[in-house]
This record gives structure tokens, sequence and C-alpha cells, in this order.
């Protein structure tokens, strides 16, 4: 095997040696991070698998990311994302964390239970596009579920062309449906709230027992999270798998084309309004009003649509800006569900 075979299958591609001259290529090491550490990462390349101090110089970085190497062995750049997952960083301070990079596929895991939630699925999926990966829902726990059919059907409203299969992760025939998006040197993700079956349905896809599983709590149908942290593994496929820590509440960061994407349907609807400056409330000729009214856009959409848009328009304002928009926003939004609850009912 040629050292391009190689590393194509850590997923190496087209896009990645473009931004590498001649003369640049001759001298420099591509590697491929595989495992992030707070003063360490671990990286894969033609000569295998070391680790990499973390230098103050570096860029921010995450796994997936493909860098360069000097002939030394010290970091020199990394190199331009193909697409890349990020959320805001937990806490106060208005800061994005990287997830993962250059990833080709999202499955977007929901269990078959009472944790089944599709204002859940639409914020992966904002997520998703926005990265400019390609996404799959993936409903697990299939053998604990009698009906599966109205749950796939609801995942399937949220758009015509979503794919969406219905896995049992500990049945690796069941698991088979998912083995088109794992072909060689392709790179999956797995985003999904704790305990939906992220590290049952890694070990499954691997043939192997890398991650800890745990089980579901049986008062409210939710999993046990079991991951503490993110690595790129090796599929017997050829793909690279990264099973990522539970996330119950993902905290979006600028993701304003990604909720272009998920919501499409209303963005459309809203350059139908009567008016161009439509509040989308009590105005006539709402499109947006109308369509709920004739059950044609179900309100919660709406409603879910309306909140990851404020959440976008707080985390792009400056501190200032977010306290006094804040006020007016929140007035905004909840005026706007109301008149939104009145029509439905007909009032």
């Amino acid at each position: 095997m040629n050292n391009l075979e190689v590393l194509a299958n850590l997923g190496w591609q087209p896009y990645f040696q473009q931004q590498i001259s001649l003369e640049e290529w001759g001298i420099s090491i591509p590697v491929r991070i595989v495992e992030q550490h707070r003063s360490q990462l671990e990286v894969t390349g033609e000569e295998g698998s070391f680790t990499l101090p973390v230098i103050p110089s570096m860029p921010p970085l995450t796994v997936g990311d493909w860098i360069l190497l000097d002939a030394e062995g010290q970091f020199s750049r990394l190199l331009e994302r193909q697409s890349c997952f990020r959320r805001r960083a937990s806490g106060q301070k208005q800061t994005e964390q990287l997830l993962a990079a250059n990833v080709d596929t999202a499955f977007i895991l929901s269990s078959l239970n009472d944790d089944f939630n599709l204002s859940r699925i639409e914020r992966y999926l904002a997520v998703i596009h926005d990265a400019g990966a390609e996404a799959v829902v993936v409903l697990s726990k299939l053998d604990l579920c009698p009906d599966p059919v109205p749950y796939r059907d609801q995942a399937q409203s949220l758009s015509s062309s979503l794919c969406i299969e219905m896995v049992n992760s500990l049945d690796a025939d069941s698991t088979s449906v998912l083995l088109p998006w794992c072909a060689p040197g392709k790179t999956i993700v797995m985003l999904g709230s704790s305990g939906v079956g992220k590290s049952t349905l890694t070990n499954s896809l691997l043939g192997e027992e890398v991650q800890d599983t745990g089980g579901i709590r049986e008062d409210d149908s939710k999993g046990r999270h079991t991951t503490t942290g993110r690595s790129l593994l090796s599929m017997k496929s050829g793909a690279m798998l990264l099973d990522t820590p539970g996330m119950r509440e993902l905290q979006m960061a600028d993701f304003e084309s990604g909720i272009a994407a998920t919501f499409s349907d209303i963005e459309e609807l809203a350059q139908q309004c009567r008016f161009a400056d439509c509040n989308h409330g009590s105005e006539p000729g709402c499109a947006i009003q109308q369509a709920i009214e004739n059950s044609e856009l179900e309100l919660r959409r709406y409603e879910n649509y309306l909140k990851l848009k404020r959440e976008q328009e707080l985390y792009t304002s400056t501190l200032a800006e977010r306290r006094e928009k804040s006020k007016a926003l929140g007035k905004y939004y909840k005026r706007t569900i109301a008149e939104s609850k009145n029509i439905k009912r007909g009032e």
C-alpha cells in the first residue's frame, strides 16, 4: 500500500491535496488528529500513530483535523476544513467549542421511546447543515419498541428528503443498513443526547467492544451517559468513526445558515407574506399564520424555529445588545406564539 492509499484510508481527499503545493508536499508530513487531550494530540499518518504536544502557536484544533508537520515532525499548519462541527461552549463566555472536523456524514441518534424529541432532532439538523455534512437520522433501540412506524413518520415529516433508518444497535444485521455511509475513507460522526445508544452502535459498527455502554433508567426511558471523550476510530469497512460525548442541550453558536436550511419551508413561507416587514403575528396576509391555521405548518415546528432564531440573534449580539434585545425579543416571541395559538384555536 503506497503513501496516498494509507492517507486515503484515513479520510484524505483531493480537497486537502489541492491545498498543498508540490514543493510543500516534498517537505511536509500530513497527519490527522484522531484524539485530543489538554496537553497533547494523538495523530496518525503514513508512519503510523504518535503524539504531538499542544503548543501556544497552534490554532484551535479538533478531532478530524488534517495538519502538516515539517521534516522534524513539528507542527507546521492546519489544512482548511471541509466541514466543521461546533457549539457554544458551556458557561457565560461567548466562545465556541470545536467538536469534529472533516466529517462526511452525521448520524443523529434518537431513541424509539419517551426520549424521542423532534425539536432536538431539528436542532441537530441545524448543526449538521451549518457544518456542511450529510445528515442521517438513526432511530435506535428498535428491539424495545413494539410500534416504531409512528416515530419514523414523525421524523420523516421534518423533510421528505431526510434519510431515516431504524436499528437495533445490538444486532449487526440490523445496523448493516448504515454501511452505505461507511465506505472506505469516509468519516462518520455520532450526534445525540446521553443514553440514545451512540456507544452501543459504535461497538456494533466497529465489530468490537471499544466504548463502554450503559443501560436505560426504567423511570424515564433515558439512558446513562458513558462516553467521556472523542476518538476517531477505524472501521473494518475502511471508514473512520467518531463517537462524541452525550449532549443533552446543544448550545448553538453562529448557525444562521443551518437554521435557514433546516427550516427552509418556513423561510419560503415568509417570502409569501403580503407585507415584506411582516412579523408573522396578527398581520393580514401572513402566509405563516395561514399555514398554521390550515394545519400545513405544525405549531411546534414554528415555535422551535423561533426559539433557535432567538438563540442565534442573542449569540451574535454584543453583551450590551444582548441585554437590550433579550427583553424585547422575549416579549416579541411570546406575543407571536400566543397569536399563533389563538389562530390555531380559531379565536
